[in-house]
């Protein structure tokens, strides 16, 4: 056993709290940067892991549903510190941006009638730029051969035959099925050493029945009892529960949740999609801000705090789940094929998402679709951080009303 990985369990809570809200307020650039701030902290600098622990947890939290940078953040808390240091870990990385989207949404509120404001359009086509260049990023690594870009049109075209949740859920076990198929006779990847951990198979199997619990029993609680707080804490839990991909993918799973019952404006939810690239930390924060802007209470700072823990509630139960399984599970060829083609479906997620909502809310003329053109160039070849473009086109945006 090395030095770094006997280190678990050795430190505190407040070690990792202060050690995750400064990557919290510092992390730009979403989950792939993310990971990256994390190994260079964590594992060089810090050294709680070592490189084979810290890539055998990266690879479990790719192959789980959820937001895997936040994810890598609870297990390297719970390494570190135990239960609570996961909690610390959590709270550190995720409250700077839950915060100053909570604070963005109040202004958006006090703006009424000022929704159709030319900054706020902006907000929207800096959106387009964003998720263009996830859309490319994503399909040069899951999808780049014929039969998973087949795949990802395949599941873009399942999304908008079958609208809502149900058609993001098809999609992903479409993807699943076909990978599994696509994939018979490939090479298994070795995986490499477990790191240790401290609790075993049945706190993992406990912790697992209450994901399933909770993902199937709540829509049930709701119909039995239709409160508002329940339905919206059983939407933000199902999101939480079913993406696959990361924060961006996110995007369609929850307009179709909150949009069309009416609990958020589609105006609220891309101007808010659009100031989340300016914040540092986890996409899924976007939760608070949808929390806060609900047209009926839960709303506002309770609201904000009811989506947020309940989009992340299924990573802290899925990670102390599958932890103790993953070793195992991951060496087997079933699991690694349908991982691919589940991510070629989540390209063809995103890529729908792309054309509707973000496309068809943003570009309305000329000027809308060079505002996004410049900055898809000054994100990907610029390289200029999100937190910048997303100003430049608030900035443009506003110039854009006033010509």
């Amino acid at each position: 056993m090395t030095e770094a990985t006997a280190k678990r369990g050795e430190g505190t809570w407040f070690e990792v709290l202060m050690a995750f809200l400064r990557l919290g307020l510092t992390s730009f650039g979403g989950p792939v940067a993310h990971l990256g701030y994390f190994r260079q902290d964590i594992v060089e600098k810090r050294r709680w892991l070592d490189e084979r622990a810290y890539a055998d947890l990266v690879a479990l939290c790719q192959f789980l549903p959820g937001p895997a940078s936040s994810q890598v953040g609870i297990g390297i808390g719970l390494y570190r510190a135990g239960v609570p240091g996961a909690f610390a870990a959590w709270v550190g990385f995720t409250l700077p941006s839950a915060l100053a989207l909570a604070l963005f949404a109040s202004g958006v509120e006090n703006l009424g009638g000022a929704l159709g404001s030319g900054w706020l359009h902006g907000l929207k086509v800096a959106a387009v730029a964003v998720v263009a260049l996830a859309v490319w990023g994503m399909a040069g690594t899951m999808a780049n051969d014929r039969p998973r870009a087949s795949l990802a049109i395949a599941s873009a075209a399942l999304v908008f035959a079958v609208p809502g949740a149900a058609g993001q859920i098809g999609a992903i076990v479409l993807g699943a099925g076909v990978g599994i198929f696509l994939s018979r006779g490939q090479p298994v990847t070795a995986s490499p050493a477990p790191a240790p951990l401290g609790h075993g198979r049945t706190v993992g199997v406990l912790c697992l029945a209450v994901f399933f619990l909770l993902l199937v029993g709540l829509p049930i609680v709701v119909e039995r009892w239709p409160r508002h707080d329940l339905a919206v804490a059983s939407a933000f839990y199902r999101a939480g529960s079913l993406v696959f991909g990361g924060g961006h993918v996110v995007l369609p799973l929850l307009r179709a949740m909150v949009v069309p019952p009416g609990w958020v404006s589609d105006n609220l939810f891309l101007a808010g999609y659009g100031a989340a690239q300016a914040v540092p930390g986890p996409l899924f924060t976007f939760s608070a801000y949808l929390g806060f802007v609900l047209d009926r209470p839960p709303n506002g700072w309770i609201g904000a705090a009811l989506c947020l823990v309940a989009i992340f509630l299924p990573s802290f139960l899925l990670v102390f789940g599958a932890l103790p399984f993953w070793d195992r599970l991951r060496g087997r060829p079933g699991a690694q094929s349908a991982l691919r083609g589940v991510n070629a479906a989540v390209v063809g997620l995103l890529l729908a998402a792309l054309y509707d909502p973000v496309w068809k809310s943003a570009i309305a003329n000329a000027g809308d679709f060079i505002l996004a053109a410049a900055a898809l160039v000054l994100l990907a070849v610029w390289k200029l951080p999100p937190w910048l473009v997303v100003i430049f086109c608030a900035l443009g945006g506003a110039a854009l009303a006033h010509l």
